[in-house]
């Protein structure tokens, strides 16, 4: 059983960009390292200059670099893809998707240490540079560096890995998780209580569902909403037991609850469920109300 600890960097962060930096660790099941690998290689575009001052790579720095299935690292790399390995990465997707481009498909057992924090430190930042600072893993860094003789520069592939190395090997024993428990909560959805983003951050997912239940709709129904986030709002759809509080958002009766509006003045509200431009939600709970009549 091998352990590989990976990172890239890329042209850009867009559909049509690639890899320019393939950079991993191979440890063994004591977490101890036993390889690094650390290429360059030549990307069939060129580097972005929002992507050089991240990580300030340039075009000359990789125009005599091989092709990234030529490199000693992108052929280790497919040689230890293997189910019974583990790959580590931080927010998985994205690297994944750029060696994808690549033709690597992944055969490893995947722990995402971004997704980990998100179980384990849920209301926690999750970027790889903060939690360096923030878990102390920096103090750790010097004694790697000089026995690997390995340079750390933030947002460098290698210099990733080396704090991506330290804590994966926090969380491992500071919350005593196997390999497989970490595969485990690298697959399960991620159950908030609140929104850490957005319109309602830091507020109660319940307390928006029953006050905003058209913010609630619009978000179920954005394409690229968050996994863990569109499980959260369902999860406590299904155990919620007060009623959405639907209001209208324009009008005579802006503010008002339908519920109030259908004691005053039903015919408004008949004129409005036939006229008004309203959420699904609202227009089934008007019908509903309306069929009562």
């Amino acid at each position: 059983m091998k352990i590989v600890i990976l990172d890239t960097e890329t042209t850009g962060n867009k559909e049509e960009d690639r890899i320019i930096q393939l950079s991993y660790l191979v440890l063994n099941e004591n977490l101890e390292i036993e390889e690094i690998h650390n290429e360059l290689v030549k990307p069939p575009i060129p580097i972005k200059f929002e992507a050089m001052a991240v990580h300030h790579i340039t075009n000359e720095m990789v125009e005599d670099k091989p092709k990234i299935k030529h490199t000693e690292a992108y052929k280790r790399l497919k040689e230890l893809n293997s189910p019974e390995n583990y790959l580590v990465i931080h927010n998985a997707k994205f690297d994944l998707d750029m060696l994808a481009k690549e033709g690597f498909n992944p055969f490893f057992k995947q722990i995402d240490t971004f997704r980990i924090l998100k179980h384990l430190i849920p209301e926690g930042k999750y970027s790889l540079q903060y939690n360096r600072y923030a878990l102390g893993l920096y103090k750790k860094e010097n004694e790697i560096c000089e026995t690997y003789d390995i340079q750390i520069n933030a947002h460098d592939a290698l210099g990733d890995v080396i704090v991506l190395y330290l804590l994966f090997d926090y969380l491992m024993k500071n919350y005593q998780k196997s390999f497989e428990e970490m595969v485990e909560l690298t697959q399960k959805p991620v159950l908030y209580d609140k929104f850490y983003t957005g319109k309602y951050k830091f507020k109660e997912i319940k307390e928006i569902l029953i006050k905003d239940p058209d913010y609630i709709e619009f978000l179920l129904n954005t394409a690229d909403i968050d996994m863990d986030v569109k499980y959260s709002i369902e999860h406590h759809l299904a155990n919620l037991d007060v009623e959405p509080e639907y209001r209208f958002g324009v009008g005579k009766y802006k503010g008002m609850l339908i519920q109030d509006v259908a004691e005053i003045d039903p015919q408004y509200l008949s004129w409005a469920y036939h006229n008004m431009k309203m959420s699904k939600g609202m227009r089934k709970k008007i019908g509903e109300i309306l069929d009562r009549f």
